[in-house]
């Protein structure tokens, strides 16, 4: 990977307003007016810019615009907005915790699957890449519940 860009540079090419999250452009150039929003959406519905040949995720450019450091990892406490409030340092644990359920996921409830053999509705968390049996229940009610009790204690503000 290309050394990343520093802050200098960024303050050159960028503005960042915290308030919104958006970036916008200060040096024109190939497809790029002063005036137009940087970056494009990708497949997961992230904001990404390019600059000077590299590409960077926008809320990892909003926190090293605002802190002039590069956070390890971030998370969006609610939504994919790029405010600067909206981001916070996090495990890839808690970042996975405060991920909305998987696309995959049938029951409509994070955490809980239907036990073919058992019939009945299984709840199960994820803590440090380790999967944590909750119980089975006959309610998928219950067992979204114990889910959502489990992931209070292990991910707090995290949870989601």
């Amino acid at each position: 990977m290309s050394a990343k860009i520093t802050h200098e540079r960024l303050l050159e090419v960028l503005h960042y307003d915290p308030e919104t999250g958006d970036f916008r452009w200060i040096e024109p150039g190939p497809g790029r007016r002063q005036t137009k929003q940087a970056g494009s959406l990708n497949k997961m519905g992230y904001i990404t810019i390019d600059v000077d040949s590299q590409r960077y995720f926008a809320h990892n450019l909003a926190w090293f615009y605002v802190y002039k450091e590069w956070p390890k990892m971030l998370d969006h406490k609610k939504g994919r907005s790029n405010r600067i409030d909206n981001l916070r340092i996090a495990t890839q644990s808690q970042n996975l915790a405060n991920m909305d359920k998987p696309r995959h996921n049938t029951s409509g409830y994070k955490g809980v699957c239907w036990h073919k053999k058992a019939q009945k509705w299984m709840a199960y968390i994820q803590v440090n890449g380790k999967l944590k049996y909750l119980g089975l229940y006959t309610d998928i009610e219950e067992a979204s519940k114990a889910y959502l009790e489990a992931a209070e204690i292990y991910f707090g503000d995290f949870a989601r």
